[in-house]
């Protein structure tokens, strides 16, 4: 890929810019006012009021539409509604701009694939922030990884008025078959789900159960109706298993010394980066959109994930169209 930032421009700072300043971007912004290697030129969002709060909070420019960002920066964070993802990120790229789109990148695979043709097209950087690829719990956990077989995964959360015009399998989810697909590096070969809705009219719990090619096996389960917060893998493997806990940002490793009648566990806490996660991930998209590389979770990566997001969710939908006739009332026909 192609860039301005070469012929001597390699230790000039990165020109960025958010788009969307709600609670995503607001942090994007933050966590930019406080990296070296980039400046926060300024942010745009549809309410100009709440633009300009966040624009003066941070001392930036407060852009009034994306036409603006042409040549005025390098690199965007898009955190915009999903369904406006594709638009904007795009349009952006369009203008010479690299991109990170927020999870899940776009609201429809024809809409990822208009990000990625735009990237090829304009070779520009596309990143989707898939955020947990980045917890210190998750760096700990990839060097030791063989082969495993099961995984148990939770990612509970309380009800807030956020991300609401998604589904929890695209809000929440949709972070843990990401990971999955990373760490198993394997074909998804089956899935079943289940999911309801309870305070919204979209699905606010669910639980999948997922098969790999090569045998692996993980159970998922989502909820932001939940009483605590709770955002926990385990994932076991020969000899030992792996907790990894999102929220305290660390792993432990419980291995058998001593099989037997009487065994013997050997408990290790995997040594961890303290980097706040989504540092780390503007970190590595700035390192990308600056040597101009893939970043890790590229927009291929991003796709994957959204690809087994909709499989999960028409899992859902087929398990309602069996369950709705006997919760309806009608006579239940197994029983005829």
């Amino acid at each position: 890929m192609s860039g301005r930032l070469g012929a001597g421009g390699e230790n000039r700072k990165i020109r960025v810019a958010v788009v969307g300043t709600g609670e995503f971007g607001r942090n994007h912004a933050r966590v930019y006012r406080e990296m070296d290697t980039v400046e926060l030129v300024g942010v745009l969002d549809r309410d100009a009021t709440r633009a300009r709060k966040i624009a003066q909070e941070f001392g930036v420019r407060a852009f009034q539409g994306l036409d603006e960002l042409r040549g005025t920066v390098d690199a965007a964070s898009v955190a915009v509604p999903t369904v406006a993802h594709a638009e904007v990120g795009c349009r952006l790229m369009a203008m010479g701009v690299d991109t990170l789109v927020e999870k899940p990148m776009a609201a429809t695979l024809a809409e990822a694939d208009e990000l990625l043709d735009a990237s090829r097209k304009h070779q520009r950087i596309l990143q989707v922030g898939h955020v947990e690829r980045f917890n210190p719990a998750v760096i700990a956990a990839e060097p030791i990884l063989n082969r495993p077989l099961f995984f148990e995964v939770h990612r509970l959360g309380v009800f807030t008025p956020r991300s609401l015009d998604v589904e929890v399998i695209y809000d929440l989810m949709i972070h843990d078959l990401d990971i999955l697909l990373a760490l198993v590096k394997e074909p998804v070969t089956e899935v079943k789900a289940v999911g309801i809705p309870v305070l919204t009219d979209k699905v606010d719990i669910a639980h999948a159960r997922l098969e790999f090619e090569g045998g692996a096996v993980a159970n998922v389960t989502a909820s932001r109706v939940s009483t605590e917060r709770v955002r926990k893998m385990r994932f076991f493997q020969q000899h030992e298993y792996i907790s990894l806990d999102y929220a305290r940002r660390d792993a432990l490793r419980v291995g058998v010394k001593k099989p037997g009648p009487q065994p013997e566990f050997g408990f290790e806490k995997l040594p961890a980066p303290t980097t706040e996660p989504l540092r780390a991930e503007l970190e590595a998209f700035a390192m990308a959109v600056r040597m101009r590389v893939a970043p890790k979770t590229d927009g291929f990566a991003g796709r994957a994930a959204l690809q087994l997001a909709d499989r999960v969710m028409q899992s859902i939908r087929e398990h309602d169209e069996r369950v709705q006739p006997v919760a309806k009332g009608s006579p239940d026909k197994t029983r005829q």
